[in-house]
């Protein structure tokens, strides 16, 4: 096998490990209809895990958060298979919230590939929260 042959075949090797991913990512992704409940130990393995991922920061305490609570369940059913929901208890996983600069709740904060790209605070409407949505699965964002 000549030098070219083999990086080649590495090269094949590394897209085929790539679309696996994409794989695995699309087949979670399309089974997901609730928002996965995120720690402080799982948090970066989750948000790494989906191309889109929204993350509900909140406490069981705050009354804003109750509201949007059930907005971002109704949402995580209607774009199952196109976006990932996660919620984070801020009084349970401090270390998360404090990384990303919460100190309001509730505070949503949209990540892509990983990264965060829009954020949210206060109890927004669930339309407010569809279009910045949109706007990420478009790839049309200030941030992203």
């Amino acid at each position: 096998m000549s030098h070219d042959d083999s990086e080649l075949q590495a090269i094949r090797q590394k897209k085929m490990a790539e679309l696996q991913r994409l794989a695995e990512s699309k087949a979670a992704m399309s089974s997901l209809t609730e928002p996965v409940v995120l720690t402080d130990s799982t948090f970066a393995k989750q948000v790494s895990k989906y191309p889109i991922i929204l993350v509900d920061f909140w406490a069981p305490w705050c009354g804003p958060c109750r509201i949007v609570g059930p907005v971002i369940e109704q949402l995580a059913r209607e774009y199952s298979g196109k976006v990932a929901f996660g919620k984070l208890n801020v009084d349970e996983n401090p270390q998360i919230a404090s990384a990303f600069g919460v100190q309001s709740i509730p505070t949503m904060i949209v990540f892509r590939s990983g990264k965060a790209v829009d954020f949210m605070v206060g109890a927004l409407p669930k339309a407010q929260i569809e279009m910045k949505l949109k706007q990420q699965m478009s790839g049309n964002s200030l941030y992203g």
